[in-house]
């Protein structure tokens, strides 16, 4: 999860540029497609948030934190009966930053996202590009809190 930590650094299209390698490189359907050991689910769980866009880099934070989507749309149907959906707009092989993102309709400007958003569910919008947004999620109010800082 170390590619993340760029979103902690305020430079989020570094994690995205970063992501992309590593999807590419590491990942893939075929004999080894999966680098490395599993660790226990460890690797395709990585797997599976990075597609959908999120990452919980501290669980106990209660944050997943934003990368890039990988999907051009994926579904949760949650336990308590509520649907939770990753739609993206423009998503490519060119296409590979984050241009935008909305919460149910709404600007999402900082580059984490709450468990209990997830668990009330609704939509999760991407819009990429080719190009680097670099003044999304730049400042330091709309980035993910640190565990050395928590509770500030």
């Amino acid at each position: 999860h170390s590619a993340y930590a760029y979103v902690f650094a305020g430079a989020p299209w570094r994690t995205q540029a970063r992501l992309k390698q590593i999807m590419d490189s590491q990942y893939h359907a075929g004999p080894a497609g999966l680098a490395g050991n599993d660790d226990v689910g460890q690797m395709s769980a990585w797997l599976m948030f990075t597609a959908m866009g999120f990452y919980p880099v501290t669980p106990a934070s209660g944050q997943y934190v934003i990368g890039r989507p990988f999907v051009e749309r994926a579904a949760l149907n949650l336990p308590n009966g509520n649907r939770f959906t990753i739609s993206t707009e423009g998503l490519s092989d060119a296409n590979l930053y984050v241009q935008s993102v909305t919460l149910n309709g709404r600007p999402l400007n900082r580059t984490w996202i709450g468990h209990d958003e997830i668990q009330a569910g609704g939509e999760l919008h991407f819009v990429m590009g080719a190009e680097p947004n670099l003044l999304w999620g730049a400042t330091a109010a709309e980035r993910p809190y640190a565990m050395s800082a928590y509770g500030r």
